[in-house]
């Protein structure tokens, strides 16, 4: 692991920030430091660790932060394995080089499909889980006209229209460094991902808290997203285990910005039940 001059390895005492090798790639990592409970922060598709810090700053030293940049996103390396498994393999590789015990895990969009399958994958390991407007178990290819190929194709096409001005939207957490191509399969996975997710729902054991968004969103229609969230209902009349702790009216793209207190408050609960 490569850390700044100002890093430090005593493991009481393990705040550091640097680039953390990882199979082809690196990520690039920040741990705060300190005796709180670690929370262990997963970004939207193309974010990055920095739209954490509103949460972080409400949060306080209380806690124990740890943030890092998915491949190819913000200060992290390209990579030749771009996929949801990857990512899955990630979230062990920052909590193993940080000895991070316990932690609670905060996803957002992309980041809380990530919580809920590393999650219930591990289930003893987390002290539980923040889904910040994600994760939903929504088959939006279905919904497309044609069928799921019909909808496979009209995001390809979408991020292939894109592509031209990705390098440009890269700064405002729209896009990753990385092909078109590879934007649309990351896409296309997680859709089918999210689709069939629903069961693994049954399988969450521990804490987890959702914060709910009410507002559009870049490329969604408010019916579609309307839809999307509906999908959780049927999970929390099944399982006592996930709840709602709040209902904001935040875009799905603002909701960490805007509502970082609610995000931190949804952290709390879960750390007074785990």
């Amino acid at each position: 692991m490569k850390t700044n001059a100002n890093a430090r390895q005593h493991p009481t005492t393990p705040a550091w920030t640097g680039l953390l090798p990882v199979e082809d790639t690196a990520l690039a990592v920040t741990d705060t430091g300190g005796d709180g409970r670690p929370v262990l922060y997963l970004n939207g598709s193309y974010c990055t660790q920095r739209d954490w810090r509103g949460v972080i700053a409400e949060l306080g030293d209380d806690y124990r932060h740890i943030t890092f940049d998915e491949r190819a996103r913000g200060r992290s390396a390209k990579s030749a394995d771009y996929s949801f498994e990857a990512c899955l393999r990630d979230i062990d590789a920052v909590l193993d080089a940080t000895g991070a015990q316990r932690p609670i895990i905060v996803g957002w969009s992309y980041g809380a499909a990530l919580a809920l399958h590393w999650s219930t994958r591990n289930p003893d390991r987390p002290a539980g889980a923040v889904m910040v407007d994600g994760g939903y178990p929504w088959d939006y290819l279905a919904t497309v006209e044609g069928g799921r190929e019909a909808g496979k194709e009209q995001i390809r096409k979408l991020f292939r229209r894109f592509a031209p001005i990705m390098p440009l939207v890269r700064p405002f957490g729209l896009a990753a460094r990385m092909s078109a191509a590879d934007h649309a399969e990351i896409n296309i996975e997680l859709n089918e991902i999210v689709a069939d997710s629903a069961p693994v729902f049954d399988l969450v054991t521990f804490p987890m808290r959702y914060l709910v968004a009410t507002g559009a969103s870049l490329g969604g229609s408010a019916e579609g997203l309307a839809a999307m969230r509906a999908t959780l209902d049927p999970v929390l009349a099944r399982n006592p285990n996930v709840k709602v702790s709040a209902t904001v009216p935040s875009k799905h793209t603002t909701i960490v910005r805007k509502d970082a207190r609610a995000v931190a408050d949804a952290v709390r609960e879960v750390a007074e039940l785990g």
